[in-house]
């Protein structure tokens, strides 16, 4: 059984999806905007998130940043404009369809994204390989900018660790993590941590 939440703001849109689940997948929760979602999915910790890309209170972005877990999210949205697929892809999203898909297509999205793997149509597909195609690019240039150990703490401190845990982990002094920390801000230009986060994990790197 898959444990699906589905976040969208348009009641009927919900009504229709769940109308046409099969019975291996199982709506747990549901929501209508930003906060709700957070809550929803903290509070039920489903198997996949079906994530309409805009809502009230900041977007599919917004649920994507706010949401601290292992969660599976597939984007649905009427729009398939590559910024958009683009955007939610980058913060973590494992899929995106849009919303003239059929039933048995969502369904069989859902399963995929449940296993693991990514789902899009062959147009989506294309964008987010040219986008990331780039980006690999980009990422290598940045990343020569850094030293060995400046990358060893980036990964740690995107992946949530503390800087004492990091420094725990590479046997250096906390201080030593604050030093090697300030160096990789600067290098990537980068303001803090969580958009360090956000930059390494936009580019596969946490």
């Amino acid at each position: 059984m898959i444990r699906l939440v589905i976040v969208d703001d348009h009641e009927m849109v919900r009504a229709g999806i769940r109308g046409g689940l099969p019975a291996d997948i199982e709506v747990i929760g549901e929501a209508a905007d930003v906060a709700g979602a957070v809550k929803v999915i903290a509070n039920t910790e489903p198997d996949v998130v079906l994530l309409d890309v805009h809502l009230p209170g900041g977007n599919a972005a917004e649920v994507l940043r706010q949401c601290h877990g292992e969660y599976r999210f597939l984007a649905l949205s009427v729009s398939d404009a590559s910024e958009d697929v683009i955007g939610v892809v980058r913060l973590g999203a494992r899929g995106y369809v849009t919303k003239d898909i059929t039933a048995d297509a969502l369904a069989s999205a859902i399963r995929q994204v449940a296993d693991g793997d990514a789902v899009f149509s062959p147009r989506l597909a294309g964008f987010v390989l040219d986008a990331f195609t780039g980006a690999a690019a980009q990422t290598d240039d940045e990343l020569d900018r850094l030293t060995a150990r400046e990358r060893d703490v980036m990964r740690l401190i995107a992946r949530g660790y503390t800087y004492r845990e990091a420094a725990e982990e590479l046997y250096v002094s906390v201080k030593t993590v604050e030093t090697h920390m300030s160096a990789v801000l600067r290098k990537l230009q980068l303001s803090n941590r969580r958009e360090l986060a956000r930059w390494a994990q936009g580019r596969g790197l946490d």
